[in-house]
């Protein structure tokens, strides 16, 4: 889950896994894989990385130690 921001102030959990697209339009719109949308306040690559930070916390884009440090192949 990532926490994100309404346009209003609210923040909320999003799972990423289900997220397809991020598009700035000019606001950072959010589409699911249902194809819901939502808008949030947060710059695109804000999103991008808590998505990127997200799966490297489920251990998602690969290795990594006790420490947290990634592993080579």
């Amino acid at each position: 889950m990532i926490n994100v921001t309404r346009l209003n102030g609210k923040s909320f959990s999003i799972n990423a896994l289900y997220i397809e697209t991020i598009e700035s339009l000019p606001d950072t719109t959010i589409t699911f894989t249902s194809g819901k949308k939502i808008v949030v306040s947060e710059a695109e690559t804000v999103v991008v990385q808590l998505i990127t930070d997200f799966y490297r916390s489920v251990n998602v884009l690969g290795l990594r130690d006790i420490s947290g440090e990634q592993h080579e192949k």
